[in-house]
Formats: C-alpha cells, structure tokens, sequence
C-alpha cells in the first residue's frame, strides 16, 4: 500500500515540476501576450470602435454605457442652461410677465439637465417644453435627438451583440479530457470525443487540428510554436457533421503522421500541443463560431480507447451518458506505429511466399533420352 502511495505521490509531484506552458487553455484561450506595441498602433483600435467595444469585458462595457448616457444628458443640460442664461430666461434675471422664454420652466442646472434627459428619452411630462421664441434653442432640440438615438442604437446594440457572441454558443460544445491511442479498423489511430450538449445542431460543422511544437530547419533556424496540419476523420465524414449525438474523432497515425516516429515509451518526453478546432454555423443565429481546446503529451493516453456513452431506453429513446464522457479503459495496442506497419508487412510477405529474399526460383526443362 505504502509502495503504491509513493509512487503516486512522485507521479504526481513530478508532473506539477514539469508543467507544461499551453497556447491555447482547455476552454479554448489563447494563452499569448502582444508586447513593445507602439502608441500609433494602438490607435488603430480606436479606428475599429465596434470591436473594440465588444471584446471589452462586462465591467468595462458597463462603464462606457453608462457614462455615454449620463455624459451626453449633463452636456446637454449645460447647453440648455447655457441657452436660458443668454435668452436671460433664469429666475435671477427677474423676467418680466410679458417675458416668452425658450425653454419653459428651466430654473437652474438642475431644471435643464431634467429637461435634456426628457428629450433624449423622449419621456415628455409635458411640464418643460421649447417655444418658438428663439431658433438657437430648436436648433439644439433637433440635435439632441438626432444624436440621442446614435448613442442609444450604438449602446444598446453593443450590449445586444455582445450577449449573442457565439463564442458564448461555444460554451455548450465539449471536448473529452484526454486524447487516447488505440487500434480503429486495424490502423493505430489518435481518437478524440467531442459532444454538443444542446439539441440544436451546428450546420456545417468542420473539424480539424494543428500540432504546435519547436523545430529546428536544415539552415539552423529555430522555429518556435511550428505549426503542423493534422487531418480528424469522422465515420460519417468530416463535413457537414450530424453534431446531434457524442462523435469520436479520429487521426489515422501512418507514415505521413508527425505522431508516426513516438512511442509509448516516449510519448511523455515528446514536447508538443495539439490544438483542436471546430467550426460550424449556429443553427438558431446563422453566426459562425469556433471552439478549441488543447492536449499536452500528459493528455494523451497510449493504450486506451473510451468507454461507450449511448444506450437505447425502454421508451425507444437514445440516453447518452456524460458520466463516462471521458473514461477509458485499457485496451491492446502496438507501442509504436511503425511496429504495427512492419508486423503487417511481414504477415503479407510470408502469405505472398517471398519472406526469403535468397531463394530463387529457376526453370529445368526436362527431356526424354529414352528411345523405343
């Protein structure tokens, strides 16, 4: 017991030493930082507002929406003050009774920013209104509104764009914790589970996958985070996947395969991220979004294969099981590919009967010497 305890204990400790720096986080972050950015460049933000706003976090989105409101109503109602105190409209001007101002029942600062909220909003008590007294005053009641319902399309339709991301639809979309290592239709394949946990189908949905590791070129050259296509298959095709239930993913790891050379000896001394994506096209918003996540060589498992997930009820429903989401079980596997492929070249040169490559073949003609 105590043995097995140590060796749980110096697993574990040593994979907390050697933890590996991600890319791209598990939920699908990129794990990446811009920095010596100069101001100029920065600028160029500024010029794609739209984005800008929504890539801000919530806090931040909160801010400038309220602040674009109370700022645009205070600076109106310091215009509108400003318009009484010209047109000497102020109870300290002491109008006399035969006196129109052009705004009604603007005493103060207080008056005018209530009426420059009343306008943008168009609530209209009805108990401060404009006369037809002074054109300066219409002027600034048109503009207020005109710019009054920019700010409020721009503001609200930020808040509405960025609760309808589909990034947030990406969030229903799952990956299994680890990747797995088996034998699929008598090819060594590196096999992924992937679930939708909505009814609602992504249309058009792709997947594929990107290996990322250090390289280093014939000339010298150090490449960090090299970036290597890695082709997933689904028994159904790739394309145009029916994401209704649980799919497993698959790479068939042949010659052309950067997994083609590793072992499972070697696996965990390998250095490499692979990244998966999946795009598709949100069925109830027609936008398109992308879900990633990412396996270290810790994550994947040599020797495995998931445990199955669907069943069939007694009311003739399929039930799909997200407890064994992620399980394995161990199963028979060759601990490389390339041991695999020469075990399957040796068993078709012995059944074409030619494992011998010294034997040769020759003809003898025979002839008959014998006379009657």
């Amino acid at each position: 017991m105590f043995k097995h305890l140590r060796k749980w204990l110096v697993t574990h400790f040593s994979r907390c030493s050697r933890q590996r720096t991600r890319l791209v986080s598990k939920d699908g972050r990129c794990n990446i930082e811009f920095g010596n950015v100069d101001a100029q460049s920065r600028l160029i933000f500024f010029v794609d507002i739209w984005t800008t706003v929504l890539d801000l976090k919530w806090r931040y989105k909160m801010t400038i929406f309220i602040s674009a409101f109370l700022g645009s109503w205070f600076l109106f109602g310091l215009l509108w003050y400003v318009v009484a105190y010209v047109h000497q409209d102020l109870p300290e001007f002491h109008p006399s009774d035969n006196h129109t101002p052009c705004v009604e029942n603007i005493n103060g600062m207080t008056s005018a920013f209530l009426f420059s909220l009343e306008t943008q909003v168009t609530i209209g008590y009805g108990f401060r209104c404009v006369t037809e007294q002074c054109a300066t005053a219409i002027f600034l009641l048109i503009f207020q509104s005109i710019l009054g319902v920019i700010v409020n399309s721009f503001m609200c339709g930020a808040i509405l764009a960025k609760i309808s991301r589909p990034k947030k639809r990406a969030k229903t979309i799952t990956f299994s914790k680890n990747a797995v290592i088996s034998k699929r239709a008598g090819k060594l394949c590196l096999l992924i589970r992937v679930a939708n946990l909505r009814k609602s189908l992504l249309i058009g949905g792709h997947i594929y996958g990107k290996l990322l590791k250090t390289t280093v070129t014939p000339e010298g050259e150090t490449i960090i985070l090299d970036q290597t296509n890695i082709n997933f298959i689904v028994d159904a095709g790739n394309e145009n996947l029916f994401f209704i239930s649980p799919l497993t993913i698959y790479h068939v790891i042949d010659h052309n395969s950067p997994f083609f050379h590793m072992a499972a000896e070697t696996l965990s001394q390998q250095d490499f991220e692979l990244v998966v994506f999946l795009d598709g096209t949100v069925e109830s918003t027609s936008a398109t979004c992308q879900v990633r996540t990412s396996y270290v060589p810790e994550e994947v498992l040599w020797g495995y294969r998931f445990v199955p997930i669907v069943s069939k009820t007694k009311e003739g429903k399929y039930r799909v099981d997200f407890h064994n989401f992620s399980k394995t079980i161990e199963v028979e596997t060759p601990h490389c590919a390339m041991c695999l492929y020469n075990e399957k070249d040796a068993r078709a040169r012995i059944k074409l009967g030619y494992d011998n490559p010294n034997f040769n073949l020759s003809e003898v003609s025979e002839t008959d010497d014998t006379q009657m």
